[in-house]
């Protein structure tokens, strides 16, 4: 009995050892599961993404670049080799807001050094929120190359969503110029000035199709067969609902993105879930992402027309198309009838009214702070400096510095770039916003915002006409390291003793990209509270090139040891250890 009983007891503990095995392995393979690991190679190839030949900038020969997918928590790891031969290269996670890592940010001259030719760069950050995201070329003019791409992020298991669907897809929408980079900067910072013009093409993640029958285009350099510039085609179940990420990373152009005889739902936006609504075309600005629920509730027998237009420029660029593909017809089979046309370029008020549609989901709002410490208004102006075309904000047009401000700040090197702080605002009682300036001239300066730790800061972004007659631009701003309160948007000047008065305190949306109208104002608020140096600039590529951006800096007392990899430009040669 004594041995039975011992025996039982043995086999108790080999089957409580072999458990507490088990789920220790289980655990460390769960551990193991949230480390999602890339390797990249980064290097120029010859593309034809709108049958043009051109030299475009790949991520493992792919252009978009991969979608990075995980989940919220995990920790993602990206190993970037350079092999653009003969340029730098930095990648910076749009959206991400890399809470504890801010040198993994990816923003040159910001928050680390570049990657030089030949090098290897680990990015390492978490991705901490549930969403759609972006990530695309922090270095010169390199995104409208073609290096960017996709993140979606995932909630953890058991958690769900405020609404429901039967399949995810992303799309990726770009612009696509046919002249290089090293073209367009040039001829930017030039006298005299010459205008990168508009995009020759729309790109529909990655393809899209220029007109090779032009009698001046070499008929060697554009194939219309070529099946790389086959237009991008979505298949869909009858029946079904389908949640379409939907993000921008265009060079320069608003668009309106819609698909033929089909309704979308909106329901998340830059990460954050909206409170439903229902548009025919979606506007979105460069940096933005957008989820729509869309379901495939028409005539099964027929494909339908994807198609994204050129808004807010009177331009030349024609329509993105391409093809919504009912199962089972033929997945390039062209649709029967003309393809939308879309909105009028120059018609505002349906674009002004989505943006002020984007409220946060009744389940799901993060109520703003009820005051500011501290208001920066924002004068968005063009102007010339020295003859120079440039952009600016409140007269002071941004140039960045040799020494990544991280670093510098880091390390006390306050010599590498101007303390002078730049103006919180502008002369609003004479300031004119619907004429040309009487004087066009600014001034430069690479001097950035000190921000108080966790107080709260509320920006307005003020628009106003250009150097030309009856002229204002779109403007989409981007914060880098926080979500902001999008606290309302308006027309004309913004007056400060009134305009605060119509805030939205109930439901304000939280977003890292906003848009600012023609001759309008947008008010955002957020909270100085992640520590770092961090870039806040227009995300129309040519305009962030030729000054149109700030830098913010905050708690950078509590920012831990600086990984001596983003070291090596500038002051910071001496810290590096290679």
């Amino acid at each position: 009995m004594v041995e039975h009983d011992f025996h039982q007891q043995t086999q108790s503990l080999v089957k409580l050892v072999v458990l507490v095995c088990l789920l220790f392995l289980s655990a460390s393979i769960s551990v193991e599961a949230r480390i999602r690991h890339y390797q990249w190679e980064v290097k120029y190839e010859y593309k034809s993404p709108d049958c043009f030949k051109k030299l475009s900038i790949s991520i493992n020969g792919k252009t978009p670049g991969p979608t990075i997918v995980a989940q919220q928590g995990d920790t993602v790891v990206v190993e970037v080799k350079n092999s653009l031969l003969t340029e730098n290269l930095a990648i910076h996670w749009h959206g991400i807001r890399q809470i504890g890592t801010p040198w993994a940010d990816g923003t040159e001259g910001v928050t680390q050094c570049p990657i030089v030719p030949g090098d290897t760069f680990i990015y390492k950050f978490v991705v901490d929120r549930a969403g759609t995201y972006l990530y695309h070329a922090h270095y010169g003019m390199q995104r409208q190359a073609g290096l960017q791409g996709m993140m979606r992020v995932s909630l953890p298991d058991g958690v769900l969503e405020p609404f429901s669907y039967d399949h995810d897809r992303s799309i990726l929408l770009t612009d696509w110029y046919h002249k290089s980079t090293y073209e367009q900067a040039t001829g930017l910072a030039s006298l005299p000035f010459s205008w990168v013009g508009e995009p020759q093409s729309i790109l529909i993640h990655g393809r899209g199709r220029f007109n090779c029958s032009i009698p001046t285009i070499d008929p060697t350099l554009c194939n219309a067969t070529n099946p790389q510039c086959t237009p991008y085609s979505m298949t869909v179940v009858p029946g079904k609902t389908y949640r379409l990420r939907i993000g921008s990373l265009t060079a320069l152009s608003a668009l309106s993105f819609e698909i033929e005889g089909h309704n979308m739902t909106v329901v998340e936006a830059d990460g954050h879930y909206v409170e439903p609504f229902v548009v025919k075309n979606l506007f979105i600005y460069s940096g933005e992402t957008y989820s729509v629920l869309i379901k495939a509730d028409q005539d099964p027998t027929r494909n339908y027309w994807a198609s994204t237009k050129v808004v807010s420029r009177n331009n030349t660029t024609p329509n993105g198309l391409g093809i919504f593909n009912y199962y089972p017809n033929h997945p390039r089979r062209y649709p029967p009838t003309v393809p939308p046309s879309g909105p009028r370029w120059d018609d505002v008020a349906p674009r002004m009214a989505q943006s002020v549609a984007i409220k946060s989901h009744r389940d799901f709002i993060h109520a703003p702070p009820l005051t500011s410490d501290r208001v920066i208004v924002m004068l968005n102006t063009q102007n010339r400096v020295n003859g120079y075309v440039r952009w600016s904000v409140n007269n002071v047009s941004f140039n960045m510095p040799h020494t990544p401000y991280l670093i510098a700040l880091k390390h006390n090197l306050l010599h590498a770039f101007e303390q002078t702080p730049p103006p919180d605002n502008y002369d609003q009682k004479n300031y004119d916003i619907f004429n040309i300036a009487p004087n066009v001239n600014a001034t430069t300066s690479n001097s950035i915002y000190r921000l108080k730790f966790n107080t709260t800061v509320d920006i307005i972004l003020q628009n106003a006409n250009t150097m030309n007659l009856n002229n204002s631009e779109t403007h989409p701003w981007h914060l880098h390291g926080h979500d902001f309160w999008v606290m309302g948007y308006g027309n004309g000047k913004f007056n400060q003793s009134i305009d605060p008065k119509n805030y939205n305190f109930v439901n304000p949306i939280m977003k890292n990209t906003i848009p600012v109208h023609p001759y309008g104002w947008t008010a955002l608020r957020f909270r100085a509270d992640n520590p770092g140096v961090w870039a806040f600039h227009c995300h129309i590529e040519s305009h962030f090139f030729m000054g149109m951006g700030v830098v913010f800096e905050e708690g950078i007392e509590k920012v831990g040891k600086l990984p001596t990899s983003i070291m090596g430009c500038g002051e910071s040669k001496r810290f590096h250890r290679p």
